[in-house]
């Protein structure tokens, strides 16, 4: 079963993840919100060394990787980023105030990675776990293979 949420853009979208981040008690600073605005910028999942590169430039002096990491892992435990494992790399999350667990579907030929919620999928696999006596904290599910262009591009 999937579920709705409200997608935000642009200005509204930055304000959410300001209000996210306030509200998980973590000050929003000049610099996290220059990674965040890049970060939002991206289509497909980046690194945390394209960010850092795309922040560099856009202030003029050299943003470390490791600042960049720390930050974006600040950014993943408030909800404002999510992390595909398979690719080492993030996404902005466009929709902070929703608490869920995600599926990404990811393109192997041009990475395009497209995120879908499904509740019914995930609380499978986190009643799995606990079934086994695990407890599930971040259930990560990636599905790897061709996206909807790609797949089109090779029939042609």
């Amino acid at each position: 079963m999937a579920h709705e949420h409200h997608e935000h853009h642009g200005p509204e979208w930055n304000k959410a993840a300001e209000a996210a981040l306030t509200r998980a008690g973590e000050q929003w600073t000049a610099m996290r919100a220059s990674i965040f605005d890049v970060l939002a910028s991206f289509d497909k999942p980046a690194s945390a060394y394209d960010i850092a590169d795309a922040v560099s430039k856009a202030q003029g002096r050299r943003v470390a990787p490791n600042s960049v990491y720390r930050i974006l892992d600040l950014f993943v435990n408030a909800n404002l980023a999510r992390r595909v494992e398979s690719a080492n790399a993030y996404l902005a999350n466009s929709h902070p105030d929703c608490i869920h667990d995600c599926i990404f579907l990811v393109c192997d030929q041009c990475g395009q990675t497209t995120h879908i919620d499904n509740d019914t999928i995930t609380g499978s696999v986190r009643s799995a776990a606990s079934g086994a006596g695990f407890t599930p904290v971040r259930p990560v599910i990636e599905v790897r293979g061709r996206c909807a262009d790609c797949a089109a591009s090779v029939q042609d």
